[in-house]
């Protein structure tokens, strides 16, 4: 699966963004998707993660309460709005898509298809 993400960029501390990934060349459906995010110098971490369904996900601690992570099959689109941004979130986001053995099925890793990356730079 193709993976397109989009709109990062500047925002202030206290504002908000929603990230976007479009897939292309399998069935959307069948994949778990998630968000991840690198720092300089920082590995690369999950941020959030949804199931296939759309009705499970995983968020890692340093953005619980603030983001939410959505889809929408019809549109092969996965989603990630995000609240109250601070400096460290500062980072490239990737979006990936690994194949789901379930429909509800949500992963935090083992993720083999990846977005070019979307750069959110969150001033103080």
């Amino acid at each position: 699966v193709q993976l397109q993400a989009s709109g990062g960029g500047l925002v202030q501390a206290g504002g908000s963004l929603r990230l976007s990934c479009t897939a292309s060349g399998r069935t959307f459906s069948s994949y778990s998707m998630g968000w991840f995010r690198q720092a300089p110098g920082k590995e690369r971490d999950v941020v959030a993660a949804i199931s296939w369904s759309g009705d499970n996900a995983y968020y890692a601690d340093s953005v619980k309460g603030r983001s939410t992570i959505s889809r929408d099959n019809a549109k092969e689109t996965v989603y990630l709005q995000m609240n109250s941004l601070k400096p460290e979130d500062t980072a490239v986001y990737y979006c990936a898509a690994r194949r789901a053995l379930s429909s509800s099925s949500v992963y935090s890793v083992g993720y083999d298809s990846w977005g070019q990356g979307t750069q959110v730079t969150v001033s103080s």
